[in-house]
C-alpha cells in the first residue's frame, strides 16, 4: 500500500477533534466578519466626517480670518482667544517650519482650507513635526500683516463602550457557537464511544435515543445494529455447539469399531485421526464462545500471584517455562479470559520453541507480559495473519508440531474482550515473542 503524502504544514496547528475544528471556524468566521463590520462603519463614519469637516471647519477658519482682517491692527489680538475652536487657532506672531502635509487626509484637509481662505494669499503651508494631523498655515491679510493659522484634522472618534459592546457581542457569539456545534457533535462522540465499547462480548453501551430527530434516528438505528448483531452471534454459537454436540456420536461410534479392528498400524493411524478431528470440534467451539465473549466479570487482580500459579503449573508437569520481572500494582481485568490468553501462548511457545520465558515489566504505567520463545519465529509479512482462524504458517512452524491453527485466535479474541493489546515480534537473536499490553490499574 502506498504511504500518503504529507498535508500541508499549516494542518499540524489545527485542533485534532470535529467539535474543537467546527467551534474554531465558526468563531474566527464570526470575528472576521465582525472585524469587516467594524471596519465598514469605521471607513463610512471617516468619510462622512471628512465631507462635514470639508464643508465646516474650512469655512469657519476663513470667516474667523475675514474677520481679523475687518479689524484694526491693535484690536486683533482681543479676539484670537473668541474666535479659536478644540481643533484651531490663532495667533498674529510664529513662523511656519516643517514639511509638506505627509498623509492624503491631511492633504485634503489642508487645500480645503487654501480654497476657503481666498482670495486672502497663503504664503507658507507645512505639517507640524511636533502634533500629528496638524498643519500651520501663513496667511497675508489685507494691510500686509500675516496671520498664522494653526488647524488640526479630526479624526473619527470612537467611544471606548462601542470596542467593549463589540467583544461582548462576539462572546456571546462564540458561546452559541460553542452550543451549537456541541450539540451536533456531541452525538458523534457518544456514537464513537459506544462503538468502541462494542467489543467481542457485544456488550455495549445503550444509547439514548432522544434529543433531535436526526440524533435520535441514529441512535435507535446503533442499539437495533448492535441487537441483531448479539442475536447473529448466538445463532452461530448455537450452531457450533449443536454441530460439536452431533459430532461427538460419531466420533464416539467410531472410536469403538477401531478398537475391533485387528491391524494395530491402521487403528492407531484411524484414532490419532479421530484425536484430531475431536479436538478440532473443541477449539472451534472454544474460538466461537471466546469471539461471542464470556460473562466473566473483571474485578482487581494480582497478576504477579496468576503468572507464579501458571508457570508452577507447568513446571510441576515438568516443562521449561520460567518468569522474570515483577507485576507491580493489581489490574482490573478478567482473571480467567487472563489465564486462558497466557496458557494459550506458553502452550504455543512450548510446541514451538521447546521452552518459554514470561517476562513481566511496566511501560508507561500499562503492565506489559512478554512470552518468549527460541523457536524458528514467523515470517515479518505473517505476523498478524496468524490471529485467523485456522491460519497455519508452513514456511516456519511444521505441521508434525500439531494443532489447529485456533491458539493464537482464540487469544487474540480474548485479549479484545478484556481491553487488552496481543502483538507478535520476531526476537533478533532468533525466536517470537508473543507481548501482551494490559491498561493500567
Amino acid at each position: 500500500m502506498a504511504d500518503h503524502a504529507p498535508g500541508p504544514a499549516w494542518r499540524s496547528w489545527l485542533p485534532r477533534t470535529l467539535f474543537a475544528r467546527v467551534t474554531l471556524i465558526i468563531v474566527v468566521g464570526l470575528a472576521i466578519a465582525q472585524v469587516l463590520a467594524f471596519a465598514s462603519i469605521q471607513y463610512e463614519r471617516s468619510l462622512a466626517l471628512r465631507a462635514l469637516m470639508m464643508t465646516g471647519v474650512e469655512l469657519d477658519i476663513a470667516s474667523s480670518v475675514a474677520i481679523l482682517n475687518r479689524l484694526p491692527a491693535d484690536e486683533r489680538a482681543a479676539w484670537l482667544e473668541r474666535l479659536e475652536r478644540p481643533n484651531y487657532r490663532f495667533a498674529l506672531t510664529g513662523q511656519v517650519e516643517g514639511a509638506a502635509p505627509q498623509t492624503t487626509q491631511l492633504r485634503e484637509f489642508a487645500d480645503a482650507i487654501v480654497r476657503a481662505l481666498r482670495p486672502f494669499k497663503v504664503t507658507q503651508l507645512a505639517q507640524l513635526a511636533s502634533a500629528r494631523e496638524t498643519v500651520m498655515i501663513r496667511v497675508r491679510l489685507d494691510d500686509g500683516s500675516d496671520l498664522f493659522v494653526r488647524a488640526r484634522r479630526v479624526p473619527m472618534p470612537v467611544s471606548g463602550w462601542v470596542m467593549w459592546a463589540l467583544l461582548l457581542q462576539l462572546v456571546v457569539l462564540a458561546a452559541c457557537a460553542w452550543l451549537a456545534v456541541r450539540l451536533v457533535t456531541r452525538p458523534l462522540a457518544d456514537l464513537a464511544a459506544a462503538a468502541d465499547q462494542l467489543g467481542p462480548d457485544l456488550r455495549g453501551v445503550t444509547l439514548h435515543d432522544g434529543g433531535p430527530t436526526e440524533v435520535a434516528r441514529a441512535s435507535q438505528a446503533f442499539n437495533a445494529m448492535q441487537r441483531r448483531i448479539a442475536i447473529y452471534m448466538d445463532e452461530r454459537v448455537e450452531i457450533l455447539a449443536a454441530i460439536s454436540h452431533d459430532l461427538q456420536t460419531p466420533i464416539t461410534r467410531m472410536r469403538l469399531r477401531t478398537d475391533l479392528m485387528e491391524g494395530h498400524a491402521e487403528r492407531d493411524k484411524l484414532r490419532h485421526d479421530l484425536d484430531a478431528m475431536q479436538r478440532l470440534v473443541r477449539e472451534g467451539l472454544t474460538y466461537a464462545r471466546s469471539l461471542h465473549g464470556e460473562a466473566e466479570a473483571s474485578r482487581r487482580l494480582d497478576v504477579g500471584a496468576l503468572l507464579d500459579s501458571l508457570v508452577g503449573d507447568y513446571q510441576d508437569t515438568g516443562q521449561n517455562v520460567r518468569i522474570e520481572g515483577e507485576a507491580g500494582a493489581p489490574v482490573m481485568t478478567r482473571p480467567y479470559a487472563l489465564r486462558r490468553i497466557l496458557a494459550n501462548l506458553i502452550d504455543n511457545a512450548l510446541k514451538f520453541g521447546g521452552d518459554a520465558l514470561v517476562r513481566v515489566r511496566l511501560s508507561d504505567q500499562r503492565l506489559v507480559i512478554a512470552v518468549m520463545d527460541r523457536g524458528p519465529g514467523i515470517p515479518p509479512d505473517q505476523l498478524e495473519a496468524v490471529f485467523k482462524p485456522f491460519y497455519r504458517v508452513e514456511n516456519s512452524r511444521n505441521r508434525s508440531t500439531g494443532g489447529t491453527g485456533l491458539g493464537l485466535a482464540i487469544a487474540h479474541q480474548l485479549a479484545m474482550t478484556i481491553g487488552a493489546e496481543l502483538s507478535l515480534h520476531n526476537r533478533p537473536e532468533g525466536g517470537l515473542e508473543a507481548r501482551l499490553v494490559l491498561p493500567s490499574a
